[in-house]
């Protein structure tokens, strides 16, 4: 048994559902179906897939396979993942009661996803949505006089990996060679210096705007609310300070040249994504793709178990997207 589409609804924002009905074989729609949804996520930034009732891993790694153009192993990680392997991923272990807040994947690694596909195996008993932003939208919303500062400067994000929180180095670089870690830092232009402890800080600055390396259209590119202390909840900021010192927080944003950015500022950057998103509660066996560079995803609090899978798509190199301030690498 084949299907095909029976309907794509618009519907409001940047997301696009497309309605299936069910098929024996998930893999096979995908292939005939590949550029249609392909299209889909070019002219409305993400699509939902209803319908092919997704429900294993070999069979959903599969679809993401025949979606992409290529799949890409995660460097530079944030928080932990389950690995599936061939760029196939769990969703980020990130604790159920607290939200992740907007961003753009790897939007602080030189090589990074043009494109996140996502699946829902079994959807939570109330919240868990990836919601949705436009990217364009975003940046318009903004006042011109700090999207022009970002645009000049860039992002300056900072880290500290260590084993107590968030993923360490060797699973974030995927090695446990520091001279490994070493080379790949310096040629993405980030400063790296080991610690006393055996744990590892590193800086590196970023375009806050670039260029869609499809249409060109501008969009706001980073990770500077998601990653600031200042979107922390106060109390673990406050933990976490204690413990590790203002410096020594797992990561934390500033302006490209190296000011801080005050709390008003990170909200008021939360408060436009929270204007323009758009959501759409899981079901069990949905499959989502998302433009990684016109699109913002976060993940909202839930109860109940969740388990979603990630891949990370269609990699972009700065070949393909220069960014808008200039890094050098050696």
């Amino acid at each position: 048994m084949t299907t095909r589409p029976i309907g794509v609804d618009l519907g409001p924002g940047p997301i696009a559902i497309l309605a299936t009905g069910p098929t024996d074989d998930p893999s096979r729609w995908a292939t005939e179906h590949r550029d249609l949804l392909r299209r889909l996520v070019t002219e409305h930034g993400a699509v939902l897939v209803r319908g092919l009732r997704l429900h294993d891993v070999s069979g959903t790694a599969s679809v993401f396979a025949r979606l992409a153009t290529g799949l890409m192993d995660e460097k530079e990680a944030f928080a932990p993942r389950h690995t599936y392997g061939n760029g196939v991923y769990s969703s980020s272990k990130w604790p159920p009661t607290q939200q992740m807040c907007m961003h753009h994947e790897l939007s602080y690694a030189l090589r990074f996803p043009g494109m996140m596909l996502f699946a829902c195996l079994s959807s939570p008993t109330s919240g868990g949505a990836t919601a949705l932003a436009d990217s364009p939208t975003v940046l318009a919303a903004l006042p011109d006089e700090l999207v022009e500062r970002f645009e000049h400067e860039g992002w300056l994000l900072t880290r500290n990996y260590n084993d107590d929180i968030g993923a360490d180095w060797t699973d974030a670089f995927g090695t446990e060679d520091r001279t490994a870690v070493e080379d790949y830092c310096r040629a993405s232009a980030i400063e790296l210096a080991w610690q006393p402890d055996g744990g590892l800080r590193t800086r590196q600055r970023r375009s806050a705007v670039i260029p869609h390396p499809l249409t060109g259209r501008r969009c706001w590119f980073n990770q500077i609310a998601f990653l600031s202390e200042w979107t922390l909840d106060p109390e673990i900021r406050e933990y976490l300070v204690d413990l590790y010192g203002a410096d020594g927080l797992p990561f934390n944003t500033r302006y490209g040249n190296g000011d801080s950015i005050s709390p008003d500022t990170v909200d008021l950057i939360n408060q436009v994504y929270q204007a323009h998103t758009v959501r759409e509660p899981w079901q069990d066996g949905d499959l989502l793709l998302v433009d990684n560079v016109r699109t913002a995803h976060s993940r909202e609090a839930y109860e109940g178990p969740r388990n979603v899978m990630a891949a990370l798509a269609d990699p972009v190199r700065p070949a393909d997207g220069p960014p808008t301030v200039e890094v050098t690498t050696s």
